[in-house]
């Protein structure tokens, strides 16, 4: 059975959101900061149709999430998220690719995800589908 077969992806939109934060909370090492309804409103209605979320075909369940936009001169990954039942099956992968098609196509050549230092699991996803780590940048933020 393919991916597609068991799985249906979709553009993530504001009827998908209270699943999608339930399963933002339950992954590990992801970072939840000012993640209200109105600012991933905000977010999606700003990066239209770059974000996706993967719908279990059988129970109509989100199982996976992509929230993905650029700022004009970089594309941005933000809580890629699989259940963990569903992990292993290309999910993640697939809402990736989905989202980096959609950020070509507004002529954004270099995307980013920031992984917390210590998701190991997160360090191990990015670096299999051939996304490199970059040792040369420090983080750094400021709360408003």
């Amino acid at each position: 059975m393919s991916i597609h077969e068991k799985y249906d992806f979709k553009i993530l939109d504001m009827s998908h959101f209270v699943e999608a934060a339930a399963l933002w909370k339950q992954t590990e090492g992801l970072g939840l900061i000012n993640d209200s309804v109105g600012s991933i409103k905000n977010y999606l209605l700003r990066n239209k149709g770059m974000s996706f979320v993967c719908i279990e075909s059988s129970t109509g369940k989100v199982v996976g999430t992509n929230l993905a936009g650029h700022d004009g001169r970089r594309g941005y990954m933000y809580h890629l998220a699989v259940n963990k039942e569903h992990r292993g099956h290309g999910i993640g992968k697939t809402l990736v690719e989905m989202s980096v098609e959609a950020i070509k196509k507004e002529g954004i050549t270099r995307c980013i995800i920031m992984v917390k230092t210590g998701n190991d699991g997160g360090h191990e996803f990015w670096e299999s589908i051939g996304w490199k780590r970059r040792e040369d940048l420090n983080a750094y933020s400021v709360d408003l």
